[in-house]
């Protein structure tokens, strides 16, 4: 049976990070993830990486204190204080790491890594590479876990966690290439799964990017917190919801209706295009839903006044998506756009460290709820987040495993193991008629409809009976096609049970959440509440549907205040 003292499952860049970080501690680390590293969606990640580094005229005051004040005003104050400045205090010194394992940084005319504004951001702090800095950053991780010689199981899925009485002690992997599930033992087992955003249908995220990360830990008993915000972007390409960076509004683009208003000075007069992504996203729906979009469906986010050499030199890869996508060039014609359902801020339960209350278990990155983004997460602080808590999660996890006896727990693991061969066994053998992928994508066509922009209590009751109800359909499913070698028939079921699980527990938490915050706007509660809402949502696993319960927001330094941009 395989053991490593830590497993990190996922190869994005929380993942490499925690994996390096352990490595850095001698200690035996290996990553499982059903993508090669450099194609996990990491690298879609475009705009930049926020820290005060100071580099930009306009930023010559800018520290650390203020990214965190920034931070926690965007995040309608439901971020926990002293974990956001810590991670703005981490972050000049993760950006200097990165520049010098070699990352390509854009530069300023004298050699400094190069600083663009940011939605909700008091200075422009976000660091970039043109408009591929995801890529860039990923790239140069993978490089250094090669150079490390971090085992790393590509194409291997992992399908569940393992417990031995009342700690993890390893994982059950699906092989992709041979169909066959084994047990790995570990010590410590660190996720970073990445985002659930393929529960909705609109969704910038890869097809990759489902809900059975943090499905996972959730049956196993590892509670999911505040997992009712969901991130919508405002900007993603009309109509296949293709990301455009926050960096098109960071070197000035603008968003005008079809009238040609340049329509955010109502919402926010004095950010205007570069306000938090929660009030920019929804002044462009409004401005569809009032009849002011073209076709009812987008309006524009126009570059041209940019010119092309700024184009090019600065949002290359944005012209060559728009270029190849729908044929358009924004040196010459404006990009239609809309918001699309973008970045999960809640996710599985984890203090500082990245520890989760199960022991030996830990979580990093977006399938994570470190709680940095609270109730809406600034631009260019997703990539922060990797870095700094996949590090710091790596270390803790190393740090947990130093005195643990180096073998595979081998009877729990074995149950497990035998446990999961019945679950797809009957996957194989089910009597069902239901086909799985049409039950997915009506979540997927619900998800926006009930728990989008716009929610209210009507909405979002009937979306609960709905998942409900696709719940009991999946359980009379036909079977999956028992083929071997990467059959995503049987894996794709796997994940819309995660899916279908996972949705709930946002329906269910943003029903209960009877208030407006970040990005959870209630039409029928339009106001923030903070007497009875400044708390977080903790969802529990029963068979019934999802448990809550709350815990208070950390407030520590910066007492809750309207925000106004």
């Amino acid at each position: 049976m395989l053991f490593h003292d830590v497993l990190v499952v996922g190869g994005g860049l929380a993942g490499l990070r925690a994996a390096l970080a352990a490595a850095e501690k001698k200690i035996d680390v290996a990553i499982v993830t059903k993508l090669y590293p450099p194609r996990s969606h990491s690298g879609q990640a475009q705009g930049g990486i926020n820290a005060a580094l100071a580099n930009n005229p306009k930023a010559a005051d800018d520290n650390p204190e203020k990214h965190a004040f920034d931070t926690i005003k965007g995040s309608d104050y439901l971020a926990d204080q002293e974990t956001s400045i810590f991670m703005t205090q981490q972050a000049p010194e993760a950006i200097f790491e990165i520049e010098h394992w070699g990352c390509p940084f854009s530069r300023t005319p004298d050699g400094k890594i190069a600083q663009r504004p940011f939605g909700g951001a008091g200075y422009p702090r976000t660091c970039y590479g043109t408009d591929r800095t995801g890529h860039y950053i990923l790239q140069t991780l993978f490089e250094q876990s090669i150079k490390h010689n971090i085992a790393t199981y590509n194409e291997w899925e992992v399908i569940a966690l393992a417990k031995d009485v009342d700690s993890c002690c390893g994982v059950i992997v699906l092989n992709l290439r041979s169909g066959e599930l084994q047990a790995i033992g570990a010590n410590a087992v660190v996720f970073a799964t990445g985002g659930s955003g393929r529960m909705y249908g609109n969704s910038t995220n890869a097809i990759t990017s489902t809900a059975f990360g943090v499905a996972m830990p959730y049956w196993a008993g590892v509670p999911l917190k505040d997992m009712e915000f969901v991130q919508f972007h405002p900007t993603s390409l009309y109509p296949s919801n293709i990301l455009m960076t926050e960096g098109c509004r960071g070197e000035g683009g603008i968003l005008v209706n079809k009238e040609g208003d340049r329509f955010m000075k109502k919402y926010a007069p004095k950010a205007m295009e570069l306000g938090p992504r929660d009030i920019v996203a929804r002044a462009i729906q409004t401005e569809i839903l009032e009849g002011r979009g073209l076709e009812d469906a987008y309006v524009y986010l126009d570059l041209r006044h940019l010119g092309k050499a700024k184009i090019m030199e600065r949002l290359p890869g944005i012209r060559e998506i728009t270029m190849d996508f729908i044929g358009l060039d924004p040196i010459e014609k404006p990009i239609p756009i809309q918001p699309g359902t973008h970045y999960c801020m809640g996710g599985i339960d984890v203090n500082i460290d990245g520890a989760s209350p199960l022991p030996g278990f830990y979580a990093a990155g977006e399938c994570a709820c470190v709680s940095v983004h609270g109730a809406n997460r600034l631009g260019g602080n997703s990539l922060l987040e990797t870095v700094v808590f996949g590090k710091r999660a790596g270390a803790s996890a190393a740090e947990y495993v130093k005195d643990k006896p180096k073998q595979p727990k081998t009877s729990a693991l074995e149950r497990t193991l035998k446990r999961e061969e019945e679950n797809l066994k009957q996957l194989l053998t089910s009597d069902g008629k239901e086909n799985p992928f049409k039950i997915n994508a009506e979540l997927r066509k619900l998800m926006p409809e009930k728990a989008g922009l716009f929610r209210d209590e009507k909405l979002m009751t009937e979306g609960l009976a709905q998942i409900k109800a696709l719940k009991e359909r999946f359980k009379k499913i036909r079977p999956i096609s028992a083929g071997r070698s990467f059959n995503f028939d049987k894996t794709w079921a796997l994940e819309i049970k995660g899916n279908l699980d996972v949705a709930e527990v946002v329906m269910t938490g943003a029903l209960a959440r009877k208030e407006s915050r970040g990005s959870h706007y209630r039409t029928d509660f339009p106001k923030r509440d903070d007497a009875n809402f400044l708390k977080h949502t903790l969802a529990t696993y029963t068979p019934e549907g999802p448990k809550l319960s709350y815990r208070d927001v950390q407030i520590t330094k910066y007492q809750p205040v309207e925000r106004k941009y």
